[in-house]
C-alpha cells in the first residue's frame, strides 16, 4: 500500500480518496487477515476523526467519499440511500458486451440467519456502456483467441457486490472477481499475466455538496495494474 492516500477532493467537511485495490474500508471480521484499512490510514494522515459514507469492496480501487463530522455523515449517507449520488465504474468483463444494455435484476439479501424466511430479494439496476472491445491471440479452452470489454457500469441501486452479481447474471464476469467470476479466466491472467488484481474500478462519483450547493465530481484515475491491463488486452 502507498505511504499516504490519493486525495482527489477535500472541503471542510468532506474528503475523497482513490482507494487502492486490496485496501479495506473498515475493519472487518471476515478478513480477519488485513492489517490496515482506510478509515485508519486517512485518520491518521489528516489528523482527525473520518466516517466513510458508502462502501468499496475491497477488491475494487477508486472514488471513496469521507465525511469529517456527523452531520455531514448523515446528509451524504442519506444522498446515497435516495439515489442522489452519480456513481460510475469501469470494468475489464469476458467476452464481447453489447453497446449499450439495462440489467434490472433482483439480487438476494440474506440477514444472516440461514432461515428461508430471512431471504429477501431486492430490486437491483446497472446500466452498461461498452468502452472498448478487443480479441487477442490468447488460447483458452476451445478456443484460439479471447475476447474482451472494457466497460461503463452506473449502478441505479446499491446493493452488495451487486456489480459484480450482474455481469456474472449476463455471462461477462469481471476479470479477477472471486467468487461471482470465472476462476478459469482467474487463473488464465495469473499464469499469463501474473494479474491478481480485480479489473472493477470506481472512476467517478457526482453529488451536490449538503452544505456549498455545489455540483461535485470526483474522478479517480485508473490503478497501476488496471492501466497494464488495458495497456496489454486493449492496445
Amino acid at each position: 500500500m502507498p505511504d499516504r492516500l490519493s486525495i482527489l477532493y477535500q472541503s471542510d467537511d468532506l474528503v475523497a480518496i482513490n482507494k487502492p485495490h486490496g485496501l479495506l474500508v473498515h475493519r472487518s471480521p471476515i478478513a480477519s487477515d488485513a492489517t490496515e484499512y482506510a478509515v485508519q490510514l486517512l485518520r491518521d494522515q489528516l489528523g482527525q476523526r473520518v466516517y466513510p459514507v458508502h462502501r468499496l469492496d475491497r477488491k475494487t480501487g477508486g472514488a471513496l467519499l469521507f465525511a469529517l463530522n456527523e452531520a455531514m455523515n448523515t446528509a451524504m449517507q442519506q444522498q446515497f440511500m435516495d439515489g442522489q449520488v452519480r456513481k460510475t465504474y469501469l470494468a475489464i468483463v469476458r467476452g464481447y458486451t453489447p453497446a449499450e444494455l439495462t440489467i434490472d435484476y433482483p439480487l438476494r439479501r440474506d440477514d444472516g440467519n440461514g432461515k428461508p424466511e430471512t431471504i429477501v430479494m431486492q430490486d437491483a439496476v446497472t446500466h452498461l456502456k461498452t468502452r472498448r472491445q478487443t480479441e487477442i491471440p490468447l488460447a483458452f479452452g476451445q478456443h484460439a483467441t479471447s475476447r474482451y470489454s472494457l466497460v461503463e457500469l452506473t449502478p441505479e441501486t446499491g446493493r452488495m457486490h451487486q456489480l459484480r452479481k450482474h455481469m456474472a447474471h449476463i455471462l461477462h464476469p469481471i476479470i479477477g472477481d472471486r467468487p461471482h467470476g470465472c476462476n478459469k479466466q482467474n487463473r488464465l491472467f495469473l499464469e499469463q499475466f501474473q494479474m491478481n488484481t480485480m479489473l472493477l474500478h470506481a472512476q467517478q462519483l457526482r453529488f451536490r455538496h449538503p452544505v456549498l450547493g455545489e455540483d461535485i465530481t470526483v474522478e479517480a484515475p485508473i490503478q497501476p495494474e488496471f492501466s497494464r491491463m488495458l495497456t496489454t488486452l486493449f492496445d
